[in-house]
């Protein structure tokens, strides 16, 4: 995947940008090769996204989600050469992205001989330095609470797609998923939510006229 098909894809409504701080992420070696680990996303852990509304990503969320291709980048610096890259996400691949009961699971082989950035990245993480880690990614299916509140919970219930995973370090990002210089993921938020309320009132005046049309045929 290219980084204009990871722009593109980014403009869409239901396309979603996620950090989540705290989580273990590791440097260690295997076999003789430099790997990084750890969880991109988790599974039942509530994000503030910008003020707006909260969310969180279901078990069984990333049941059929597309997984390949997917590409490592530092900062979602997509204009750089990723750092790996899942392709067909097996044993092949420099990335493979698998799911377990914290969430989506990344393991990274990167080369620090001879990727200045990858070595760079890789002295940080072992380091503690940087300890965040982000990702792009397409919802499919979702449910909404709380909608008549100022602050409502959306349940993100399928992911369809995985387009890229980033370690992250911008401390401003660790208690909100969103910080509010970006404006253009508030303003897809702020669509996601404005959407789901203007179905849930469809929805309540389709079942208005259904009750009145009930009680005029009843009479």
């Amino acid at each position: 995947m290219t980084s204009q098909m990871i722009k593109k894809a980014m403009n869409d409504l239901d396309v979603c940008r996620r950090k989540y701080a705290g989580q273990e992420f590791r440097a260690d070696s295997q076999d003789g090769e430099k790997h990084l680990t750890g969880h991109p996303a988790v599974f039942n852990s509530k994000t503030d996204i910008g003020g707006i509304f909260e969310e969180v990503i279901e078990p069984g969320a990333f049941d059929g989600c597309d997984l390949t291709d997917v590409l490592f980048f530092v900062n979602h610096r997509d204009n750089k050469i990723p750092l790996a890259r899942s392709r067909n996400n097996n044993g092949n691949s420099t990335m493979k992205l698998t799911i377990d009961l914290t969430g989506l699971a990344m393991d990274a082989r990167v080369d620090t001989e001879n990727n200045q950035e990858a070595r760079a990245v890789y002295s940080a993480v072992e380091r503690g330095d940087v300890t965040g880690m982000s990702f792009s990614f397409r919802v499919e299916e979702q449910a909404w609470e709380k909608l008549d509140t100022d602050y409502p919970l959306r349940h993100i219930t399928k992911i369809a797609k995985v387009y890229e995973v980033s370690a992250v370090n911008d401390p401003a990002y660790e208690s909100t998923d969103i910080s509010a210089r970006d404006k253009e993921a508030l303003e897809s938020a702020r669509a996601a939510l404005e959407s789901a309320r203007s179905k849930e009132l469809e929805s309540s005046r389709t079942a208005e006229i259904y009750k009145l049309r009930n009680e005029i045929l009843c009479k």
